[in-house]
């Protein structure tokens, strides 16, 4: 970074303070109460239904899934104690913890488990991650605490895939009552006592959370859609602990003795999405010139100024390929240009490119580092700019010629992509692309039991994904969080999750 470019930013976050923008933030008596930020709220509270990655933030303060994933990603009790898939993997049972409580007051019982599914599996609810349960043919209740989902065929990612926010556990009333999504009832660690959307959200500890005591007493979150306003009120101590999404305003914090910087790398992916299904993107050898013309280290240093790493389809350590492996990974302007010209289009074409403001924060840097990269082989990017809601519904539609992207990364590749590239995926419309052997792949793996046979079939779908260009993988960046040095305790993971709050404390 340069010096300049350093100091502008420096003066920005102290004209912050001088301009009074942090002066709002709510200040709580008593140290037990965690003052937070971040600069995007929550698009909506039905944990069945969110896609953004700053509703998922929320939401996973408030409710529980059976199960989640630890920093290792590996699956740990959360709502479920213990669980067991039966010999010829076709039923998994979950033993619920008998302590589990639901925010009203209401136990956590079998049938609010089963209900859940049944309203995720509903096509009508347009539950953002129905696709990874299609396996659950009947769920069984034998007795309160006890839960089996009987499976169509064996599905080796399905436990997994239950780990995700997406699978929260609701009660069963608010269901029927039509509720869900418009108070959060859930059994996590906080209950959600205010939101004021776009402005704050108070947090109050759930006393009777089976995961035990939490930390703090509650949190005051403060919506600051700018992140040099973030910093600087992390400065002047008027916030404990902020989410950052912006790499630059995160190499600022370091400077700052009184603050600790928490970064990881993580799955979530960035990602330059075509539309298949329009014209001129219908052409596989038009996808795969804008592979080639993509110069993917060059937007990753321009936009996350190198805070990052290129990558393929797969994100996993587990089954991550090289990108050297993949197709043209590197920039081949001559290969580029030679395949529009096979396809018809040597002169090129427009199209328009979609972004959200503020989620990620580089995502108009992106866009406008890939609009002059494909202009050199004559494709002319109009780049429109949304908020983010309003990109989310455009997204969800599939109504884009192109969008740039950060996508959520899952510990499994079945349950990252099958929403997206299988004949039965429920977010076909955003991918607008299937072919058989992505179909074959997917199901190959997902049933199969050995990780090494495994490692092979995601391997062959990893590269297979890559060549076909229905998409424009580019890279993967970190999680950053910023805290107070009094804040102990947090520990990020490589989901982005920000649970560890739960159990994160305010020293004297």
């Amino acid at each position: 970074m340069t010096k300049t470019l350093r100091h502008s930013l420096m003066s920005c976050a102290t004209a912050a303070i001088a301009l009074g923008l942090c002066v709002a933030l709510p200040v709580q008596a008593g140290a037990a109460t965690l003052k937070m930020a971040w600069s995007q709220d929550a698009t909506g509270l039905d944990p069945h239904k969110q896609t953004a990655f700053s509703s998922i933030r929320l939401l996973e303060l408030v409710y529980e899934p059976l199960i989640r994933l630890d920093a290792n990603l590996q699956p740990i009790p959360a709502i479920a104690a213990s669980w067991t898939f039966a010999d010829d993997a076709k039923s998994l049972t979950f033993k619920l913890d008998p302590k589990a409580k639901f925010h009203n007051g209401a136990a956590v019982t079998s049938k609010d488990v089963k209900a859940s599914f049944e309203r995720i599996l509903d096509q009508a609810t347009a539950a953002a991650a129905r696709a990874n349960y299609l396996s659950i043919a009947s769920i069984d209740t034998p007795d309160d605490q006890t839960v089996v989902f009987n499976l169509s065929q064996p599905d080796v990612p399905l436990l997994t895939a239950m780990s995700s926010i997406n699978a929260a556990i609701v009660p069963a009333s608010e269901i029927a009552a039509g509720k869900v999504g418009t108070q959060a009832v859930g059994s996590g660690p906080f209950k959600l006592a205010k939101w004021e959307p776009n402005v704050r959200e108070t947090l109050t500890a759930n006393a009777e959370w089976a995961g035990g005591k939490t930390g703090v007493e509650g949190i005051d979150i403060t919506v600051l859609p700018d992140e040099n306003a973030i910093l600087a009120a992390l400065r002047a101590k008027k916030v404990d602990f902020a989410l950052i999404n912006d790499p630059l305003v995160a190499t600022l914090v370091p400077n700052v003795p009184t603050l600790k910087l928490n970064k990881v790398p993580v799955l979530a992916y960035h990602v330059l999405q075509l539309n298949p299904s329009r014209k001129p993107m219908t052409e596989l050898a038009v996808r795969q010139a804008i592979s080639c013309a993509v110069d993917r280290k060059d937007i990753l240093d321009t936009a996350l100024l190198g805070e990052g790493e290129i990558t393929g389809p797969l994100t996993m350590p587990t089954y991550r390929s090289k990108p050297e492996d993949l197709f043209c990974y590197k920039q081949d302007l001559e290969k580029a240009k030679k395949l529009m010209a096979d396809a018809g289009y040597a002169d090129g074409f427009s199209a328009t490119v979609i972004a959200a403001t503020g989620e990620p924060p580089t995502a108009a840097s992106e866009a406008q580092v890939l609009q002059s990269q494909l202009k050199e082989i004559g494709i002319n990017l109009d780049i429109r700019l949304m908020e983010l809601n309003v990109f989310v519904d455009t997204w969800l539609k599939g109504d884009f010629d192109m969008a740039v992207a950060l996508n959520g990364g899952r510990a499994d590749p079945y349950s990252m992509y099958n929403r997206y590239f299988t004949k039965t995926g429920n977010l076909q419309k955003v991918a607008n692309y299937i072919d058989d052997t992505l179909d074959d792949l997917m199901q190959k793996g997902r049933v199969e039991t050995d990780v090494a046979k495994r490692k092979e079939i995601f391997s062959a779908f990893d590269k297979h994904l890559a060549e076909k260009a229905p998409w424009i993988w580019l890279y993967t960046g970190f999680s950053y969080t910023a805290q107070q040095q009094n804040v102990d305790g947090f520990v990020s993971s490589p989901d982005g999750s920000l649970f560890g709050l739960a159990k994160t404390t305010l020293k004297p």
